[in-house]
């Protein structure tokens, strides 16, 4: 049976409206709203033109009911830089990445989620304490990707068209998810993630929308990627030179360094304000100098590897045992991992194997 909840994540995908799909469709913009609702199903003919216009397998539609992401448990990086139909298009992302989350549960022995409810601490207490609580010490982070799937975290990229959708994370059941733009610099990325962090332990129990959680996010994940204790060993800091070195070190923006250093009273506020200028001058604020290599995802890394070598099972196979375009899967995996999508379609296996994939810190 035709199913209204695929129908409406297909056509928010693709960016539609129900009145654009109507005319793309050749129907009525009423006819797309009663199928949305459910209170009646399109015609075979019809359901292969919204097949064919929204560029997603005619199966994908006639699978059972999807688990959609609520807008209200959802937390945006940025949500004033988006319209809704950004904002729709990443939700809906998210249940499509709900999906191949439920399949690469089924297919591997993955971590637990280890992530302590923190609602009750202060953003800067609750990042010293969670590194306490993972063991991290005082020493940078080597890949924020790494660490966050290693506590059992999914995540996902959100290859949007445009930067202005920046990251969103959320709670599913006991599983926790985090979305982060890829196009962004490598730098900027690793701090989305750990201000998306920030909100998984902060905000677990209530709705992380508004400005101060945005706030309290931000906090988070300045102390927990710049911990303040080996910042003060380092002493005041005068020029942009050092902020740079210091930068490199911590694997942050040039911006987020210098802020964090005028934050706990290493920078004074006229030279603050004086290397911000010139981080702006040299356009530092969008190309990093000396920037890192971007993180990729260890397990998807992992599990391409593994099902190509063992069933030459892909990309492109994935797709087909889903009912999901490989583009979507493709957006899905983003920069996290080096996607190589085969030209011509190879026959999926009906089950590919169970395995344990080993993560490292």
């Amino acid at each position: 049976m035709f199913n209204k909840s695929r129908l409406k994540v297909a056509r928010q995908r693709a960016g539609l409206t129900m009145r654009e799909l109507a005319s793309r469709v050749g129907i009525e913009p009423r006819t797309v709203t009663g199928y949305e609702a459910g209170e009646y199903l399109p015609s075979d003919e019809v359901a292969r033109r919204f097949a064919r216009v929204l560029g997603f397998p005619l199966e994908f539609f006639m699978a059972d009911d999807l688990d959609i992401p609520q807008v209200e448990g959802v937390s945006f990086r940025s949500m004033s830089k988006m319209t809704a139909r950004q904002r729709d298009g990443a939700i809906a992302a998210g249940a499509v990445a709900f999906l191949l989350s439920d399949w690469l549960e089924g297919e591997f022995d993955l971590p637990d989620a280890d992530l302590p409810d923190m609602r009750e601490e202060l953003p800067q207490t609750a990042a010293a304490g969670l590194r306490d609580y993972w063991g991290l010490g005082n020493r940078p982070i080597k890949n924020m990707v790494h660490l966050l799937e290693l506590k059992g975290v999914r995540v996902f990229s959100l290859g949007e068209d445009g930067k202005e959708v920046d990251a969103y994370s959320l709670w599913r059941g006991a599983r926790p998810y985090v979305f982060l733009n890829t196009q962004k610099s490598a730098e900027r990325s690793r701090f989305d993630a750990a201000h998306e962090l920030g909100h998984l332990v902060l905000h677990k129990h209530a709705a992380p929308n508004g400005l101060e959680a945005e706030k309290q996010a931000n906090e988070f994940a300045a102390a927990f990627l710049m911990p303040e204790a080996p910042l003060r060993a380092v002493g005041r800091v005068s020029g942009l030179p050092k902020v740079v070195q210091l930068k490199q070190d911590w694997a942050v923006s040039v911006a987020a360094m210098a802020y964090r250093l005028h934050e706990i009273g290493l920078l004074t506020k006229w030279n603050y304000q004086q290397i911000f200028i010139e981080i702006s001058r040299r356009g530092w604020r969008v190309e990093e100098p000396s920037p890192i290599r971007r993180e990729q995802s260890q397990i998807w890394h992992k599990v391409l590897g593994e099902v190509r070598r063992e069933e030459q099972f892909g990309l492109v196979g994935l797709s087909e045992l889903l009912s999901l375009p490989e583009a979507e899967l493709a957006k899905l995996l983003f920069g996290l991992v080096t996607v190589g999508v085969p030209s011509s379609p190879r026959t999926a296996p009906s089950t590919p194997p169970r395995g344990h994939l080993r993560l490292v810190k």
